[in-house]
């Protein structure tokens, strides 16, 4: 457990599946309006990001690595990396979100440090998607050092094709091993 400016970082536990399923389903609701459907937004999506997170945070699990911030009163932030994704780009970030009312106060980067902080000490480097409509989340990673190297289609939550408008793209963002090196020593204050 560790504790940043009055807030508490540590790892998630199973019953934080509801808090995260909440605050991923807000965040969706928040950024991904357009390429997700409405009808999926404001119909399904808690439900389906609560199967997700019930289902992740059940047993531990060494490949995954989900970090929650909590102020005094709730879940304000999470990240979760799958370690070893893919043997190119290595452990893919693949959540990290940020209750709406707690933005741009460095929680995010905390949490980005925290997690390359992890990836690092397995000598590998990190990736993650973001929505090609989502350029505040695109600043956010290039001020974090990660890089654009690839673009794709979105696959729809859930395999679920009428949950996505059109064939909406996400873009790729890296850090190679020295940007780890970097991100992890702010968040260790080297």
């Amino acid at each position: 457990m560790e504790y940043v400016d009055g807030l508490q970082l540590r790892r998630a536990t199973p019953s934080d599946a509801e808090a995260i399923a909440l605050l991923h389903a807000d965040s969706w609701r928040r950024h991904y309006r357009g390429a997700y459907s409405d009808a999926f937004l404001d119909g399904d999506a808690v439900s389906d990001r609560l199967v997700v997170w019930a289902d992740r945070l059940r047993e531990p699990d060494l490949l995954r690595y989900t970090l929650v911030v909590e102020d005094d009163a709730s879940l304000i932030g999470f990240a979760h990396t799958l370690f070893d994704e893919d043997p190119s780009w290595g452990a893919l970030l693949d959540n990290l979100h940020v209750d709406h009312g707690h933005t741009r106060c460095g929680i995010g980067s905390q949490l980005l440090a925290s997690t390359a902080s992890a990836v690092h000490s397995r000598r590998t480097g990190l990736y993650l998607w973001v929505q090609e409509q989502n350029v505040a989340a695109q600043r956010f990673y290039e001020a974090g050092s990660g890089t654009c190297v690839g673009r794709a289609l979105i696959s729809p939550p859930g395999g679920v094709a009428n949950r996505l408008n059109g064939t909406p793209h996400k873009l790729r963002y890296a850090w190679n091993p020295q940007q780890l090196t970097r991100l992890g020593a702010e968040h260790r204050g080297d």
